[in-house]
């Protein structure tokens, strides 16, 4: 299974890595919105991972487009 990880900070993208790795998942990650528009938007991910506070595109935006493109992953939010 694969899982996206959307994290600008990069202390806890690496323990989304480790716990996910260990469940099983290859994990990818991406740290800024418009990369994880592109990512998500061009590859399919059993789960993604998605923080709010990202630089140059906000996660909610990210979702929105993915949504608007037909992007059905689930999608577990993460914010402050």
């Amino acid at each position: 299974m694969r899982a996206l990880i959307v994290e600008d900070d990069a202390r806890i993208a690496e323990d989304l890595t480790r716990a996910l790795s260990s469940s099983g998942f290859r994990v990818e990650h991406v740290a800024d919105g418009e990369a994880a528009w592109f990512q998500g938007g061009t590859q399919a991910y059993d789960l993604i991972v998605l923080d709010l506070g990202l630089p140059k595109l906000d996660g909610l935006s990210v979702l929105k487009r993915w949504r608007a493109e037909g992007v059905t992953s689930p999608v577990l939010i993460l914010t402050a």
